[in-house]
């Protein structure tokens, strides 16, 4: 079975929101925003049609639909697969999350190798510590 590829994050979003209760567009705008601390502001287009893609996907099915001040407003839930996929992402950026926890923990605040240090290069191979400076091309230097 293939690798599935990573969720972008509106998207890991919007089934986060999803995962808890069915709800309506606007409350999918809500919880995103929510749940993004105010970073990501989903617009009712791109909502609707990610949700229309995730449905496509099989992710995320209606609920049901009532009408509200004479406006239809459908919610939508997390379908079994949804549910699946959403918790293979966390997983997968808790093991992100653990590895630079622990990269960081690594090396004492506040210190930077020695020029010339030979204790760990690119990949993990010996080799100097410092990671070159890529220098622009093709204009004045």
């Amino acid at each position: 079975m293939a690798t599935p590829r990573p969720l972008q994050e509106p998207t890991f979003l919007i089934l986060t929101a999803l995962a808890r209760e069915p709800l309506h567009g606007y409350g999918v705008i809500s919880d995103v925003a929510a749940l993004s601390g105010g970073r990501l502001a989903l617009r009712p287009g791109t909502l609707y049609g990610a949700l229309d893609r995730l449905t496509d996907e099989e992710l995320v099915e209606p609920d049901r639909e009532e009408v509200v001040e004479g406006r239809l407003r459908r919610y939508y839930r997390l379908t079994d697969a949804g549910r699946s996929v959403l918790a293979a992402e966390t997983e997968r950026l808790r093991r992100n999350v653990e590895a630079a926890t622990q990269r960081l923990k690594a090396r004492p605040t506040g210190t930077l190798p020695a020029a010339g240090s030979t204790t760990h290069g690119p990949a993990g191979r010996p080799g100097p510590a410092v990671w070159p400076v890529p220098r622009p091309t093709g204009g004045p230097a």
